[in-house]
């Protein structure tokens, strides 16, 4: 059961961070920093999840070695573990992280099954990607546009900290340039092939037990997650979808980012971001 839950602290978004402690030579945050703080991030996450499942060697990971869908409360442990690891690997200090790095590297080096091991570079690579991609995505869908300028080092910075999860250097894509270059290379003629292990994964994200309260909060959820997909993906998933649904989804995004930007930080922005920008200056 420990290897379980600690499968999914780990599995998500981990290589999405920032390599080193304070600012070094920055001026101002680190672009990751901004990304990062935002609440709004998880409207991305639910995505980098579904993408992840799309490939066969995850999904059949996650299916042998999660607990997150038996478990009572399974998955929110399993939101709270994975998010509390991204906020330490990007705000956290030179010991945190390392003790995170130390703790998922540990855990690659125990999930592995017939056709698959979490230490496979290009597994490995491929959640990263994803995470990069959808974090990306959902920061200029509900709170603000990045310049491409910013989007090239929001990818160089979250490089940075993936080369500590044992990703090879040579394989990261380091431009927005480079990393659409690859995520269009996986989907046309890469292994990803959404299965029956994947949809059924699947049906845990985007629609867990919720009870009447918390089906709102979900159903905005789903929509926001099946409209940011690619559209090959979604269809194989069996998403439906329509032109109705993606102006309503744009009417929303679009409302987001006019009021996200005037709320104050400790309504928007995670605490652990909040205490890393003041502990540095930062606004």
């Amino acid at each position: 059961m420990r290897r379980g839950r600690e499968l999914e602290e780990r599995h998500g978004c981990p290589g999405a961070l920032r390599a080193s402690g304070g600012l070094g030579g920055h001026v101002g945050a680190p672009q990751t920093w901004q990304i990062h703080r935002e609440m709004a991030l998880l409207l991305g996450w639910p995505r980098a999840i579904l993408l992840q499942f799309a490939h066969p060697g995850v999904a059949q990971g996650v299916a042998d070695h999660s607990r997150f869908t038996a478990e009572r409360f399974g998955r929110w442990v399993r939101l709270h573990r994975t998010l509390g690891a991204m906020l330490t690997l990007t705000f956290g200090s030179d010991a945190e992280r390392a003790d995170v790095v130390a703790r998922i590297n540990g855990i690659h080096d125990r999930v592995s099954g017939p056709a698959y091991t979490a230490r496979d570079p290009e597994l490995l690579l491929w959640v990263h990607a994803t995470c990069v991609e959808s974090f990306m995505l959902a920061y200029e869908t509900f709170v603000a546009p990045l310049t491409p300028a910013a989007r090239d080092r929001y990818c160089e910075e979250s490089a940075e900290g993936a080369t500590m999860l044992r990703i090879p250097e040579r394989m990261l894509p380091r431009t927005k340039a480079a990393l659409d270059a690859y995520m269009r290379d996986m989907l046309a003629h890469g292994p990803i092939a959404v299965g029956d292990t994947a949809r059924r994964l699947a049906r845990d994200v985007t629609s867990p037990p919720s009870g009447i309260v918390l089906e709102p909060a979900f159903w905005a959820l789903r929509q926001a997650t099946v409209g940011t997909l690619p559209p090959t993906i979604r269809a194989a998933y069996g998403y439906a979808w329509s032109p109705r649904r993606e102006r309503a989804l744009g009417v929303a995004a679009r409302v987001t980012r006019a009021v996200l930007p005037r709320l104050p930080a400790w309504v928007r922005c995670w605490p652990r971001a909040r205490r890393a920008f003041a502990r540095e200056g930062l606004r």
